[in-house]
């Protein structure tokens, strides 16, 4: 299968990119919202901070595909980790770890003379900004688990490589919340990005390094949330191909985390968006187990989490991203062939959204689209005919 889209299309879609990305000052101010916060815990007169408390990001700011919302209204989501690096399970239980993080949230909150009220979520605190600030911040509070995680996961002959960054978090509806128990939730972001990181080294670095040179600065000096990646890119154009089709009906859509981690297993390392695209459409299921008659997609920094959990109890979850994988394919495969810039703002119209399909034109295009429609057969795309039935995946390397 030929790779190349058409030069057009690539300009395409890199406006599309442009169109969807969060600004560098939306990342600065995330930044700044997290390290506030573990500046506030770790102050002198803070009652958590002889327990370690560091806060840091995770989740698609942490992974660099965030997206603006399809809606003015709708608030950015950042995803953070409160984590106390001096506690373990023998010291206290999930609930009283989530009341001690609490208090200062709350004290942070008038210290800051903030006004939406707290919220308490399952696993976190939500701290609600401003209404011009259009952001919320998820805080979830976690433990050390890096020493029992590869334990557990070499007793098992699976993949420890990311073990050391893992952490227990806690969840208001576990069998354990309220007890002293060494049975917490597994999470691992640090482990995640890492990961997700090593699948696009190559593509980062040489970015990283280009920047740096237009600036005249140090590799060092270039925030790493001024760098994005093809993979990036492509993910933050399957997101809201996504959350179009999707609009509505938030229970069966494709969750990002299932994307995310398909999109990286497929990615090979290309050097432009619509090459991108379509080596990770077309190998997207080569990460999907199917075993025993269930679906798994396991967590790269933790093989005993299936993110396609819910696949067996919702069939329809499953049936819908098979769906949207095939729904995205075709409204790839027509952008990737076409050099008319009509014809694709018309195909992205109903993938994107118009409003974003038109502003992509308006700053991709220029004058080097051509009249014609579609590209020669010969630089055609194809994807099968039908869904393929996946198979064990060759690691995560």
């Amino acid at each position: 299968m030929a790779l190349n889209t058409t030069p057009q299309a690539e300009t395409y879609l890199e406006g599309l990119v442009e169109t969807l990305a969060v600004s560098d000052a939306r990342y600065e101010q995330a930044e700044r919202s997290y390290k506030s916060l573990g500046d506030w815990l770790c102050r002198p007169d803070s009652s958590v901070r002889e327990f370690g408390p560091k806060v840091y990001i995770q989740g698609s700011f942490g992974l660099g595909t965030t997206i603006r919302p399809i809606s003015d209204e709708e608030d950015y989501d950042v995803d953070s980790v409160c984590e106390f690096e001096h506690l373990t399970y023998n010291n206290l239980p999930q609930k009283r770890l989530k009341e001690l993080l609490g208090d200062e949230i709350a004290a942070y909150h008038r210290a800051q003379n903030m006004t939406k009220p707290i919220r308490e979520g399952r696993r976190c605190w939500v701290l609600n900004y401003a209404d011009g600030a259009q952001f919320h911040m998820d805080v979830v509070p976690a433990l050390p688990n890096g020493t029992r995680q590869r334990v557990l996961l070499e007793s098992r002959g699976l993949d420890a490589r990311f073990a050391a960054t893992a952490i227990g978090i806690t969840d208001n509806e576990h069998a354990a919340y309220e007890v002293l128990s060494n049975d917490w939730p597994r999470s691992n972001p640090k482990g995640y990005i890492q990961w997700f990181r090593s699948r696009m080294t190559v593509e980062f670095e040489k970015r990283r390094r280009i920047l740096a040179e237009a600036a005249k600065a140090s590799v060092e000096d270039i925030p790493e949330y001024r760098v994005r990646t093809p993979l990036q890119n492509a993910i933050m154009i399957l997101k809201r191909h996504r959350d179009t089709r999707y609009d509505g009906d938030p229970c069966d859509k494709p969750i990002s985390i299932i994307i995310t981690t398909l999109a990286a297993h497929a990615y090979n390392g290309e050097d432009n968006i619509g090459d991108a695209l379509v080596s990770i459409l077309s190998n997207m299921e080569s990460a999907i187990i199917y075993q025993n008659g269930k679906y798994l997609i396991p967590n790269p920094s933790d093989p005993t989490e299936n993110f396609a959990d819910k696949w067996e109890e919702f069939p329809e979850r499953r049936d819908a991203f098979f769906e949207w994988l095939e729904q995205a394919r075709t409204d790839f495969t027509t952008i990737a062939r076409s050099v008319q810039r009509e014809r694709m703002i018309e195909t992205a119209s109903a993938a994107v959204g118009e409003r974003v399909a038109k502003a992509a034109g308006s700053k991709g295009g220029g004058g080097a689209l051509r009249a014609a429609s579609v590209a020669p057969v010969g630089a055609g795309l194809t994807f099968p005919d039908k869904a393929r039935v996946p198979t064990n995946p060759q690691g995560f390397a």
